[in-house]
């Protein structure tokens, strides 16, 4: 028979509370986070807010931002669901450097993944002959593949893991009653990976929407046309303080509410890896 703990049940429940030397010595690193992210809310005001964020420029960088961002998101659904699917239901030669690859523009350097790009698809890459002459580099197409490049494994690794977390007795289940793959696809996988795809969705955007090393490399800082809110931000310490607050300032609150909806809302632990 197990022996039984001699530990009183209220004692042992205190060993699972954190010290107090616990909780100090964490105190100097979350102060480093919370200071310069407070520091930057309090430094903005209100009034600067409105007057800042009517300013053409600032308009500009918002629109083309969104813009860029909306389109990386549906290319990212369109063309990443089928490799996420792939990735989590299907055993073939190969998928570990597949897996890898979706990995890799997350820990390459931002300005790696630009000069691959600009690599490939500029005037002079090795892609270039198939497009006839069109301009890719320094265009808002630019912007959209810097961001599809950098962004789009948080969505392909958050969908593969939803799919992969569906019971496959369900989908037996249907298939024995008559279900074809389409069917079993929309009733049953489609739903129950919906929390991890919808994160994935969100991570995406936010990813993309704070784009800036291969953004500047591939599509370049040209206001109006192929600079973002990250771009702007950069170039206005030089021109405009206040535009680069305000911009770091909405940036700030959109990466808030990106984390609310993923681990509150939706309750999911995400992982890229």
């Amino acid at each position: 028979m197990k022996k039984m703990s001699n530990v009183p049940l209220k004692e042992s429940g205190s060993l699972l509370r954190p010290r107090w030397q616990i909780l100090l010595a964490s105190l100097p690193l979350v102060l480093f986070l919370l200071i310069p992210l407070a520091g930057l809310i309090l430094r903005v005001s209100p009034s600067n807010v409105m007057s800042t964020i009517m300013q053409p420029q600032v308009v500009q960088a918002i629109r083309l931002s969104v813009t860029t961002t909306v389109i990386t998101v549906l290319l990212t659904l369109f063309f990443g669901t089928p490799v996420a699917y792939t990735l989590a239901r299907k055993k073939f030669v190969g998928r570990t450097m597949l897996d890898a690859l979706i990995d890799m523009p997350v820990v390459l350097p931002p300005s790696v993944a630009g000069v691959a790009l600009l690599i490939a698809f500029g005037r002079r890459g090795f892609l270039s002959p198939l497009f006839g002459g069109l301009e890719i580099p320094f265009t808002e197409t630019a912007v959209v593949l810097a961001q599809l490049f950098v962004a789009s494994p948080f969505y392909i690794k958050s969908a593969a893991a939803g799919f992969a977390s569906v019971n496959r007795e369900l989908e037996h289940a249907a298939a024995v009653d008559g279900a074809s793959r389409l069917q079993i696809f929309r009733t049953i996988i489609l739903p129950l990976s919906l929390p991890a795809i919808v994160g994935g969705v969100v991570m995406t955007w936010a990813r993309a929407l704070g784009e800036f090393g291969a953004t500047i490399i591939f599509a370049g800082n040209y206001p109006g046309r192929t600079q973002t809110m990250p771009l702007a931000i950069y170039i206005g310490f030089e021109i405009d303080l206040n535009i680069a607050l305000v911009l770091a300032l909405i940036l700030l609150v959109i990466s808030f509410f990106v984390l609310a909806v993923v681990k509150g809302i939706l309750g999911q632990r995400l992982t890229v890896f």
